[in-house]
């Protein structure tokens, strides 16, 4: 059952991404998206603490105190703001950095499809802002990546997805 469970969650929430990718204008990052989760690296944890109601990563990172799948996923996924550190020889010190503004609209549109996965028939515009503002107060990501971000996540909140697709598909640079 944890096979196909995870699979199908895995097919679904890919599909509502690439549907999100086109409505942003991004069609290739769609087709592209999260294709390392069939990996066996990430597939495999996937099925052993697949729940259904959220990420296999946190069981994962619950039971051994970190998540191989999620170490492997970051690293090769640059819609996640993870992936956007490096080291900064003035301060001696790994640092976030400003993301490029295509893996921006990718991650809001990652952010989106994981609440409608999650949150099912619960699902509000809400949501995804809600789950942004938990971290909030210990994400490490460059600041006018996430301002960018929460801008968008208020604006699918307060407007709509509607409204918010066709401002993300004009958008060219911060």
């Amino acid at each position: 059952m944890n096979f196909f469970g995870h699979l199908r969650t895995v097919c679904r929430h890919r599909h509502c991404v690439i549907k999100h990718c086109f409505k942003a204008g991004i069609p290739l990052r769609g087709l592209l998206h999260d294709l390392s989760k069939f990996s066996p690296t990430e597939f495999i944890p996937g099925i052993r603490y697949y729940i259904g109601t959220r990420s296999p990563n946190e069981a994962e990172r619950e039971e051994k105190g970190y998540s191989t799948a999620w170490i492997h996923h970051k690293g090769r996924n640059r819609h996640h703001f993870e992936y956007w550190t490096d080291y900064r020889p003035e301060t001696k010190r790994i640092e976030p950095v400003k993301m490029p503004i295509v893996f921006v609209k990718e991650m809001f549109c990652d952010r989106v499809a994981a609440s409608k996965i999650y949150q099912g028939k619960n699902y509000t515009n809400s949501h995804p802002y809600e789950y942004f503002l938990r971290g909030k107060p210990t994400r490490v990501i460059h600041k006018e990546t996430s301002d960018l971000l929460e801008k968008l996540l208020i604006m699918l909140k307060e407007q709509g997805e509607k409204a918010t697709f066709k401002y993300i598909k004009s958008l060219k640079k911060y």
